[in-house]
């Protein structure tokens, strides 16, 4: 199988990886998935931002793991979760980038969610 392109941000294709300033609490199936007060936030050129939140800090027992797989020249192989008890939209809900690339390595044991896939993703004042 031949390997995967890498591609650098820059540019013509910004990437960066902050400390989100907000408490991230993400519902689904009328339930808290993820509530956190250290997520990441990851924008990515015109893209909207996407929260990345710590593994320790989301209900790993409400997910589960799918075959599905995507690659992202840019941040790498990504893995998917679905959210048990959400019903159909939470098919592959969730992805994380397991061994991302160096130019994104901070969103390592992070999980994203796709917000037309969960009741939603609140982004609080910090406390």
């Amino acid at each position: 199988m031949p390997s995967q392109p890498v591609k650098i941000p820059g540019p013509g294709h910004p990437i960066s990886v902050e400390p989100a300033a907000r408490r991230v609490v993400v519902k689904a199936g009328g339930k808290v998935i993820a509530d956190t007060t250290n997520a990441l936030v990851l924008q990515e050129a015109s893209y909207p931002a996407v929260y990345y939140i710590p593994r320790s800090d989301a209900d790993m027992a409400a997910l589960s793991r799918t075959t599905h797989t995507s690659h992202c020249p840019y941040k790498g192989d990504a893995s998917y979760y679905s959210i048990r008890d959400g019903g159909d939209r939470a098919q592959n809900a969730v992805w994380s980038y397991e061994d991302p690339h160096a130019a994104v390595a901070g969103i390592k044991d992070h999980l994203a969610f796709y917000p037309d896939r969960v009741d939603s993703i609140e982004a609080l004042p910090a406390a």
